[in-house]
């Protein structure tokens, strides 16, 4: 790999990790249209491009999600016994996507990621419900909510807090034990989701070095060093910066870079 690209993906993950510390999202939602669009200019062919761009996508998650899942446990907002219970569900769910993301065509993906980066963009729009009565779950809802979360986590390459807070606070639990736990459940996402990725991409071949799978080594290491570091900085910056105003711009970039995505492959 050249300097050049060492750069690229440096700049891609200093910039993922930024925002992922700023807003609480955006790992997937960046890296997907970015890594697909320089795979593609890389000679990725493109009915393979979107898979590579998913699994190397999720595999730089693992990393990020840690570091995300341990500054909240510091300070106490993750709900382990409902990250137990979920657990299940989303490693099963998760794993189960990457086989049917391995068979989709590239121009579906592309179609379905769009689709729900525009799902995300509305959602970040909209004024946030007045807390409602704290619910009690149980270990099904928990169990099989769980298992959708980590599909379509697996199909856009997500760690899941798009779905996992929403779902979390609309049933009463306080927004920051939310997002915490969110975090939490995003590791086993990422896990599986790798894990997944690897094995159903292993008899690809993309006459490429360094591809595992649907994952290229070289853009994980250097994405998830450098978004390790980042992340931190944006998340202090959170308290002192207009997050309602930026969230609402970053929206519209999430939007951009999925039509710009779709260009590229359809």
């Amino acid at each position: 790999m050249t300097l050049e690209w060492l750069l690229i993906f440096a700049l891609l993950g200093t910039v993922v990790g930024f925002f992922a510390g700023l807003l609480g999202v955006g790992g997937g939602g960046i890296m997907v249209p970015a890594l697909t669009s320089i795979f593609l200019v890389q000679g990725i062919p493109v009915d393979k491009v979107v898979h590579l761009a998913l699994g190397t996508s999720m595999a730089c998650i693992v990393f990020t999600s840690i570091a995300s899942m341990r500054a909240h446990q510091k300070n106490k907002a993750v709900l382990w016994h409902l990250v137990h219970k979920m657990a299940l569900g989303v490693v099963v769910g998760t794993f189960a996507a990457t086989f049917l993301a391995a068979y989709l065509n590239s121009s579906y993906l592309a179609i379905f990621f769009a689709a729900f980066m525009s799902y995300v963009a509305v959602n970040m729009f909209m004024k946030k419900s007045a807390e409602i009565q704290q619910q009690t779950l149980s270990t099904s809802n928990l169990v099989g909510s769980g298992f959708g979360i980590g599909a379509i986590s697996a199909l856009v390459s997500i760690g899941g807090g798009s779905l996992t807070v929403p779902y979390l606070s609309g049933r009463g639990i306080n927004i920051k034990k939310a997002i915490g736990t969110s975090a939490a459940v995003g590791l086993p996402i990422s896990v599986a989701g790798t894990l997944g990725y690897l094995a159903n991409g292993w008899a690809v071949s993309y006459q490429q070095e360094w591809v595992f799978g649907f994952i290229y080594l070289p853009a994980v290491v250097i994405i998830a060093a450098t978004s390790y570091f980042t992340a931190p900085i944006g998340a202090k910056l959170a308290h002192s910066l207009p997050v309602a105003t930026l969230k609402k711009v970053f929206a519209v970039v999430l939007v951009l870079l999925a039509i710009k995505m779709l260009l590229s492959v359809l």
